[in-house]
């Protein structure tokens, strides 16, 4: 008898509960292990490996305890994966349906003890989807319920967590002064009512010694983070996280901590503001006056009043360098002309880097070319990868709309920006020689309008040649393949003809009729429609431009090409 090796997953969505000593994982594991036992005559046997994931949604796949089961599908160690109900595995009908295709491929099934069904029928499956559909509308609507009602407790100016800002510390759903950290906060208010500047505050900070809120993180034993908004350590941290070490105050923190309405008495939620059950450390009018001299401050650096528009830097926290420091947006003035660039932030004078770090070197960039030349690379990445490996399911109707979606954001990016492009990419890292760009499935389905579902993961990673030259006081920009020379037309529609006459020579026509029709010469029509055997990769290359100075229409209707492709590229490569 064949041994069915069966694993048993447990999942809880909620951390509550998991610290006794018999919670609903052990409840779920003991009726998958009965289960099992009730199926030894059939050869299934229980795995001693516990995949467990606590406190965790069935909403999302990233779960540890999935991802180490999911693996060991994979490497064959599993045939039956065993759970209490099918909303244990998941939650989602689209992630499901991965989870099935992966378990076809390892040639493992799964089973739910409590739901008895047989997914070989299509009944079966009819009762599988219907059963998911609902766990995956009971996962909205406590969604929306838990949305609405921190909405409904933010209204009563209740303090619904999240991190903690300096002065403050929870006291149930409001919030009391620290006073020693309010007494910073002052500070800082006073800063810069008295030099309106945020450098100018900066500096004096660290003069004074003027120090932010530090805590000590939960999922890194010892480790200290920041209190910077928004950052998954500082809402991962909990309410009564004693305070560590102070970090210095940086310019975004110090921008959130005038900026922050809580500070006033007041609960922000989205971009509506309540008034705070919590006492106030700087008066309401106060802080109203910090507002009013922000904002003016920011509409005069964007231009706004000088009859132009602002300039926006479109890689802005998108740019890494092979150090992993972020490359920042900075700009010069030159006789009434805004230069924008991006560099390292190690180079740049107060940004809290050591001078060790200083010391490696970085990078400054010009920001239009380099925005514009990586908008053109993507472009042409997503122009070549689309007919074999952008899509799973590839189709001539759906490559013909991806290549007239593509043209339409080319025509609009050119007039204007290269935003609708640039906002594709997710991280874009820039080392000696390269630039690795990761791009956003979501984004690029949103720009070519199609399902991210249809999307292959292979197109999301790729790799352009760079370089940066400098002689003098000129500098160059070379982000990809570097056209040395215009793209040969002329040889692109001999290749073009070369297709058009061979599917006339399949349909059954002869060289001679062929040669009439088109006003040629018999031997012209032979000898142009031996292109349509170049290997696909030279196509490539006269098509964009990249193919040798030497490789011309004339050339080869001199010098016709062996069929063999190894060969022709040999020969390609010595022209």
């Amino acid at each position: 008898m064949k041994k069915i090796r069966c694993a048993i997953y447990t999942r809880k969505s909620s951390e509550e509960g998991l610290d006794q000593e018999f919670n609903s994982l052990h409840a779920q594991r003991e009726a998958c292990a009965a289960y099992i036992s009730s199926q030894k005559h059939e050869g299934w046997v229980a795995l001693p490996e516990h995949y467990d994931d606590g406190g965790i949604s069935g909403g999302t796949l990233e779960r540890a305890g999935l991802k180490k089961l999911l693996q060991h599908v994979d490497d064959g160690l599993v045939n039956q994966i065993v759970v209490y109900k099918i909303d244990r595995l998941t939650r989602s009908l689209a992630d499901f349906a991965k989870l099935v295709d992966r378990l076809d491929a390892a040639d493992a099934s799964f089973v739910s003890v409590t739901q008895s069904f047989n997914t070989a029928t299509s009944m079966g499956r009819l009762t599988l989807n219907v059963l998911l559909s609902f766990a995956q509308f009971e996962r909205e609507v406590t969604a929306e319920r838990i949305r609405d009602k921190i909405a409904a407790s933010k209204k009563k100016g209740l303090w619904m967590g999240g991190a903690i800002p300096l002065g403050y510390e929870p006291d149930g759903r409001t919030l009391k002064i620290i006073p020693e950290e309010a007494e910073t906060v002052r500070t800082l208010y006073d800063l810069y009512r008295q030099h309106r500047s945020l450098a100018a505050v900066m500096d004096h900070a660290k003069r004074l010694g003027l120090r932010g809120k530090a805590k000590v993180g939960t999922r890194e034993e010892g480790k200290i983070q920041p209190d910077v908004p928004g950052s998954e350590a500082a809402s991962a941290t909990p309410a009564n996280t004693p305070c560590a070490a102070g970090f210095s105050i940086e310019r975004a923190t110090l921008h959130y901590l005038l900026t922050n309405p809580v500070y006033a008495g007041r609960i922000r939620h989205k971009e509506i503001v309540h008034e705070g059950q919590h006492p106030p450390i700087i008066d309401p009018d106060v802080w109203e006056e910090v507002q009013q001299h922000l904002k003016e401050t920011s509409s005069r650096k964007r231009g706004k009043g000088r009859g132009r528009r602002a300039t926006i830097s479109l890689l802005a926290s998108k740019l890494v360098d092979e150090t992993g420091d972020k490359l920042t947006p900075t700009h010069t003035n030159k006789n009434g002309t805004r230069h924008r660039y991006y560099i390292s932030s190690r180079l740049i004078g107060g940004s809290g880097k050591d001078e060790d770090q200083k010391k490696i070197g970085g990078w400054r960039l010009p920001a239009k070319p380099l925005e514009d030349q990586i908008a053109r690379a993507i472009l042409s990445h997503l122009r070549d990868r689309l007919p074999v490996d952008l899509l799973i399911n590839t189709t001539t109707d759906a490559i013909s709309k991806i290549g007239s979606q593509l043209d339409l954001v080319d025509a609009q990016s050119r007039p204007k920006d290269a935003r609708a492009i640039l906002s594709c990419i997710e991280q874009a890292t820039i080392s000696p020689g390269a630039i690795e760009v990761s791009l956003s499935l979501e984004a690029i389905a949103d720009a070519i309008e199609i399902s991210e579902d249809d999307l292959n993961l292979d197109v999301r990673t790729f790799e352009l040649p760079f370089q940066f030259r400098k002689r003098g006081v000129e500098t160059k920009l070379v982000i990809g393949a570097e056209t040395s020379q215009p793209i040969d037309t002329t040889l692109i529609r001999s290749i073009a003809k070369a297709h058009e006459y061979y599917d006339a020579i399949k349909s059954g026509q002869t060289f001679e009729e062929i040669a009439e029709s088109e006003n040629l010469s018999k031997r012209r029509i032979m000898q142009v429609i031996d292109l349509v055997f170049l290997a696909p990769d030279i196509v490539k290359q006269v098509v964009q431009g990249d193919q040798p100075a030497g490789l011309t229409a004339k050339w080869l209707g001199i010098n016709p090409l062996p069929f063999d492709w190894q060969a022709q590229r040999r020969i390609v490569a010595t022209l």
